[in-house]
């Protein structure tokens, strides 16, 4: 008798998708649904705490389809209802998802839209105004078909060895726990052809370091030219895996971010964060949780003394 029924579950490619659907994933576990995930190879690190499986989604059309093939050939095997219920969940809106999972022969539900209800067993409505959370939230409580509240807070779990990793770190570098502001300046992409990029974050840091604040910086693989270049003055720690990220966001003093991934893996983990935002709208992207607060002051952008001002009441 199998104890949980699998479920496969399509990831979004990006990481602060991936961090907000994280309620949205519990509740799925939390009604007898053993999570199978299949995302990018970046999402295994990030979710690793969790204790879900991640298969790493292929590129091309026919390795992605077999991919599936495979995981509803196991699970028929293991649960041999698997093929008469919805067995596959799409966060993704897209329709090469859909298309994938009817490929493969998969029962799967997701929002509706983009031409690809007919392929999948049910489209669900996607509905306007919600926060990305809610969506996500929402479009797995349709799947259950229950009500429920999102939570307040997304308690994003992260390890013991990732906690023992971030302090070695930290350690390695001289860096205070708990005293330092961890800066997340980059962010990948426009919105309305708009840079997300708070302009004064370099002259902001360069103020900061000069008041004897220990800043440090965690950049991507493409992102670490340009942390030299622009934040000479900040502690770079390069090649961080992002369970570790996790650790390192969850143990700074203060978190400053752009509207980036990073940004919200700190919310996740429930760190203290200033998120600055300037053209993307808070009410559907801003980071989730009791920890945040959002500095926004669109079509401008908030000051450097008023960013100061904030970290200073953070870590006084």
């Amino acid at each position: 008798m199998i104890e949980a029924r699998p479920l496969i579950v399509r990831l979004r490619n990006f990481v602060g998708d991936t961090v907000l659907s994280l309620p949205a994933l519990r509740l799925l576990a939390q009604h007898g649904y053993r999570l199978e995930l299949v995302g990018k190879g970046w999402a295994r690190g990030l979710l690793e705490a969790e204790g879900w499986p991640v298969h790493v989604r292929p590129g091309g059309l026919r390795e992605r389809v077999e991919q599936l093939r495979e995981l509803r050939r196991r699970f028929k095997a293991e649960d041999p209802g698997f093929d008469r219920r919805a067995n596959m969940l799409l966060f993704p809106y897209a329709f090469s998802a859909a298309l994938d999972a009817r490929l493969a022969g998969l029962q799967a539900e997701g929002h509706a839209g983009d031409g690809r209800t007919w392929l999948m067993r049910r489209g669900h409505l996607r509905r306007d105004g919600r926060h990305t959370l809610v969506e996500y939230w929402e479009l797995a409580c349709d799947f259950l078909g229950v009500q429920a509240e999102p939570p307040a807070d997304i308690h994003m779990k992260v390890s013991d060895a990732q906690h023992e990793q971030a302090r070695a770190l930290l350690a390695a570098h001289g860096v205070a726990p708990g005293r330092f502001v961890l800066i997340c300046p980059f962010a990948n992409g426009k919105v309305e052809f708009l840079d997300r990029s708070w302009p004064a974050f370099p002259d902001f840091v360069r103020r900061l370091h000069a008041a004897g604040r220990q800043v440090v910086i965690v950049p991507g693989p493409a992102e670490v030219a340009g942390a030299k270049q622009l934040y000479p003055d900040a502690i770079r720690l390069d090649a961080v895996q992002l369970g570790v990220y996790n650790a390192l966001l969850q143990g700074a003093g203060v978190v400053v971010a752009n509207d980036t991934g990073p940004a919200h893996m700190a919310a996740g983990v429930g760190a203290r964060l200033l998120s600055v935002l300037g053209p993307t709208d808070p009410a559907r992207w801003a980071p989730w949780g009791t920890t945040v607060t959002v500095m926004r002051r669109w079509p401008g952008w908030p000051s450097v003394d008023e960013v100061r001002s904030a970290v200073d009441q953070a870590l006084p």
